[in-house]
């Protein structure tokens, strides 16, 4: 969609139509059909065009006079006068890009070209899926610094922003940079030019050094490579940066390109290679940076507060869940105390993701922005603002760092599956096949159990000590049990043995304590479940699958009430959860045993209207729905039932689940009532 409203605009421009081009990249310009238009001299005024033209939302005027005007006498009126003057610039008839609605301002460019919106699109769209040319055109529209010259005396908050855009959009050109020089012939000079652009914008990104040296290795430049060296080395040391891994490289090119049958001169003819082959492919699991989060509620430079509170917290949870490698607090403050941003840091740092965000307090409220980045495309993997009552400091950022790392986590392994399924069976490292795992694992059908289980195996054959990957083995073998794919017995000692051996691989991991919680339930030990559930969410509290189980074991014959908050409270850290279903079932369940059936009912549907939701969800809720005089729409499910499982009776769900004789008493009520007793 994104692309061809480009493409419409691009085809409006050459036939001679009244299609605008705003230029942000360099001083900011605005043409009509190729024709330059003047703009005022405010710089206030651009100023508020650029802004506008990159806020996802209406803004709020309130929002718009504090971000341009230190005091004026009037602001209202100055911002009246500043949009009066951005409609005659870029309003048409029968066309207002201006919008005001109430006391909100938006800025619609969908029918013109914005060099920046193109960048942001592509970088969306995935960067290392752009050919070559395309790299190239965009590594073109990057012809200055965004907003040049446009900083305004006395708008802080205008200036900061204007600062986090520059870095974004300095990562963005990097990224370019990097998969276009991939695609380019090793010695050709327009590969040279591109990495002396990509080394000015990220001058201790070790990835464009080794590039660099093995392109002058290519060509046979060895005294230029051990000058380059040396100064990389002495830079990276002024920095407290590890420079060995450029000298490992620099060997290696040695090695390789000493020989002069593999010199560049005595080569064939030089072809380029597609756009990312030369992008090495990450190994291990995934790494990640937290940047301090910038406090918009006090003076520049103080620290302290509720922001860096947050980071620290943000940290510290995140390595509490054992799956990803954290970059210590220490050393992500010491590169913001240098200036270095977040996109650079994480080119600096060499990890695969990078969180950054702000915070800011008005009143009794505090509003949390939040960003997760993946560091070599450039790519917004995932943002989000928390709103939440400061009634209490502590409360309030307790409750935030529990959503933002759930939130992180589940949008990580979202994109790891996703990068594990494109690559082939053969090549998967343990993490890639954890993942692969995963992807299969969250299909809920038999064959995709097993495929689940063939990738974990995987796993833990090439890591014995990744006990994530035997959390997840072992959740296999629960979905065989559980669902009776196949000999139970057997399913059940097999999740109870590969959650024990994760257990030993890592008795730290929060995912270990969840798997044999799980096995214990299916054992019949539900204290003991209840034990190790209570271990996981203790280890790392935004662990939503550990409070989901939690909520999953007390609503069939334990506590219903602290069922119904484990639910609410799984879901509140991970409202996309795969399990969604599952944590909506708990809900139900809870509330059927405590008589509360029209309740049980409505939240019965909201689970078996999930994605993968399984047959005995959907009994669920046709038993519900019987029970609370809902005769139609529970008739509805049987055919979905009988689709599913066309011999499907009750005692398979109550033969699944660990439910009080009384509440299976009422459950057979209810398939009665729908023919399936």
């Amino acid at each position: 969609m994104e692309a061809s409203v480009v493409a419409a605009v691009e085809s409006a421009v050459e036939s001679g139509g009244m299609a605008i081009h705003v230029r942000m990249l360099g001083s900011m310009a605005v043409s009509r059909a190729g024709a330059a238009l003047a703009l005022p001299p405010s710089r206030k005024l651009r100023a508020l065009i650029a802004y506008l033209a990159l806020a996802p939302h209406a803004v709020n005027r309130a929002h718009l006079c504090e971000l341009l005007w230190d005091i004026p006498n009037d602001p209202r009126g100055e911002l009246r006068w500043c949009l009066s003057k951005a409609r005659a610039l870029l309003d048409e008839p029968g066309r207002r890009r201006i919008e005001t609605a109430q006391d909100t301002v938006r800025l619609d460019l969908a029918d013109c070209r914005v060099d920046v919106l193109e960048i942001g699109q592509a970088m969306q769209q995935g960067i290392d899926k752009a050919g070559l040319e395309r790299l190239r055109e965009l590594a073109a529209l990057f012809v200055g610094d965004f907003l040049d010259g446009l900083e305004i005396g006395r708008s802080p908050f205008f200036n900061s922003w204007l600062t986090a855009q520059r870095r974004r959009l300095r990562a963005c050109h990097a990224a370019v940079l990097e998969h276009l020089a991939a695609g380019l012939p090793a010695g050709s000079e327009e590969r040279f030019a591109c990495l002396d652009k990509w080394l000015q914008l990220a001058p201790f990104d070790r990835h464009v050094h080794e590039r660099l040296l093995d392109s002058l290795g290519m060509r046979g430049r060895w005294r230029e490579g051990e000058e380059h060296l040396a100064a990389a080395v002495r830079a990276f040391e002024a920095e407290g940066l590890d420079w060995r891994p450029l000298r490992d490289a620099w060997r290696d090119v040695r090695a390789r390109r000493a020989s002069p049958a593999q010199s560049l001169e005595s080569a064939g003819p030089a072809q380029a290679p597609a756009a990312t082959a030369d992008v090495p492919e990450r190994t291990g699991r995934a790494s990640i940076a937290v940047m301090p989060f910038a406090d918009r509620s006090t003076q520049a430079g103080v620290r302290g507060g509720l922001a860096d509170g947050l980071a620290f917290d943000v940290i510290a949870r995140l390595a509490k869940l054992r799956s990803l490698f954290v970059i210590a607090q220490g050393t992500v403050f010491a590169l913001d105390q240098r200036s270095v941003g977040p996109e650079e840091a994480g080119r600096t740092l060499n990890v695969d993701y990078v969180v950054s965000g702000s915070l800011r307090r008005q009143g009794q409220r505090v509003a949390v922005e939040v960003q997760l980045v993946e560091s070599r495309t450039a790519r917004i993997v995932w943002a989000d603002v928390f709103d939440h009552k400061l009634d209490d400091a502590f409360q309030a950022l307790d409750e935030i760092s529990d959503r933002i790392v759930a939130s992180i986590e589940i949008e990580i392994e979202a994109a790891e599956r996703n990068r594990a399924i494109l690559t082939p069976p053969n090549s998967l490292d343990a993490w890639q096949a954890h993942h692969r795992g995963l992807w299969h694992m969250y299909r809920f059908n038999r064959t995709d159990n097993e495929q689940a289980r063939h990738f974990f195996e995987m796993a833990v054959r090439l890591d014995p000590t990744f006990s994530r990957a035997y959390a997840g083995l072992s959740f296999t073998h629960w979905q065989t049990a559980f669902q009776r794919w196949g000999e139970q017995a057997p399913a059940i000692d097999m999740a109870f043995e590969t959650a024990g051996q994760g257990l030993i691989a890592d008795d730290r991991d929060p995912a270990a304590h969840w798997a044999m919680g799980r096995a214990l339930w299916l054992r019949g030990s539900q204290e003991q479940s209840l034990t190790e559930l209570r271990s996981a969410v203790d280890l790392s509290p935004n662990f939503a699958l550990g409070h989901y189980t939690l909520g999953f074991v007390n609503c069939q014959s334990g506590d219903a009430e602290a069922a119904i908050g484990s639910s609410d409270h799984s879901r509140h850290l991970s409202p996309f959860d795969p399990l969604l279903f599952g944590m909506l079932a708990v809900r139900a369940l809870a509330l059927m045993r405590l008589g509360r059936i029209d309740e049980a009912a409505g939240w019965a549907v909201k689970a078996a209207a999930r994605p993968n939701a399984h047959v005995h969800i959907l009994a669920i809720a046709a038993c519900c729905l019987a029970l609370a005089g809902k005769q139609d729409e529970a008739l509805g499910f049987l055919p979905l039932i009988r689709k599913a499982a066309p011999s499907y009776r009750v005692d398979d769900l109550l033969m699944a689940f660990r439910l009080t004789p009384d509440t299976q008493a009422v459950f057979r009520e209810g398939a009665r009532r729908i023919g399936i007793g």
